[in-house]
């Protein structure tokens, strides 16, 4: 039997991240290097990811900056190239880059808002995973966490452009795991919820948008980038090596709670009780 710390360990490892300057990729890098993992930082911001390597230094890990614009192929091409040469290899890969600009009614949205949503966030998940299953499927070995939302596993109004993004990756979680288990490579999702980021800032920022918002978690308030690095830690290592297209979600019990703020009025409570 593996000791624990084998078994939620990373030593040994390497790991790229992408989004990785801010938000849960930031979280998700320091959380795979205080597990042992060595790691590559993809985002566009020089400044927050050399800051990011320092701390990750600091754990005695090695870290290598990456500044990508990962919707530009030449750049994320170049980027996998620069991580496996200065590491050796990789054995993680984590799809968390993504975000919208723009929100709005379905009929209003333009072709161009379309494309942009989703060349970001699913666009660049199927090209690093075809860039770097190769490498993994060579190597008979290799672990993918992609980062998708409960906005793809339920409607959403206005985001219609983000949440059919983020469907898509869980069907793509889903079915490259099908694919890939019988080679030693997993795919796996996390589908976070309401998660205080640079993304979310605006709603978390209002007082009015927040409180709406949280009546419909039972947990009773924003998550924090923090809240995902147990799952993305458990499921890159050893102690899921069974486990291969899960979408594993961390919302406070939001989508579990069928009613929302409509079932609490129905039921005649004003909150959740204690």
């Amino acid at each position: 039997m593996p000791a624990m710390s084998d078994l939620f360990g990373l030593t040994g490892r390497t790991a790229l991240v992408t989004g990785a300057s801010r938000g849960i990729g930031r979280a998700i890098a320091l959380g795979y290097a205080g597990a042992g993992a060595d790691v590559a930082l993809l985002a566009r911001g020089t400044t927050a990811l050399e800051e990011l390597a320092g701390e990750i230094e600091e754990l005695g890990r090695r870290a290598l900056v990456l500044t990508c614009d990962v919707t530009d192929r030449d750049q994320l091409r170049h980027s996998i190239v620069s991580a496996i040469t200065e590491f050796g290899q990789i054995d993680i890969l984590v799809n968390n880059a993504g975000g919208f600009s723009h929100a709005g009614p379905f009929v209003d949205l333009r072709p161009q808002d379309w494309s942009e949503v989703m060349r970001l966030n699913f666009e660049t998940v199927v090209f690093l995973c075809r860039e770097l299953g190769r490498h993994f499927l060579k190597r008979g070995s290799g672990s993918v966490l992609n980062i998708s939302s409960i906005a793809g596993t339920a409607g959403v109004p206005m985001l219609s452009t983000y949440a059919a993004a983020k469907a898509a990756i869980v069907s793509l979680t889903r079915s490259l795991a099908a694919e890939w288990s019988s080679h030693g490579v997993r795919v796996n999702a996390l589908t976070p919820g309401w998660i205080s980021t640079e993304l979310t800032k605006t709603f978390a920022s209002d007082p009015d948008a927040s409180a709406g918002l949280l009546s419909a978690v039972p947990a009773g308030r924003w998550g924090e980038p923090e809240d995902v690095v147990g799952a993305a830690v458990f499921l890159a290592g050893d102690s899921a090596r069974l486990i291969s297209g899960a979408c594993l979600t961390i919302d406070g019990a939001t989508t579990a709670y069928a009613g929302g703020p409509a079932m609490l009025q129905f039921l005649g409570l004003g909150r959740i009780p204690a």
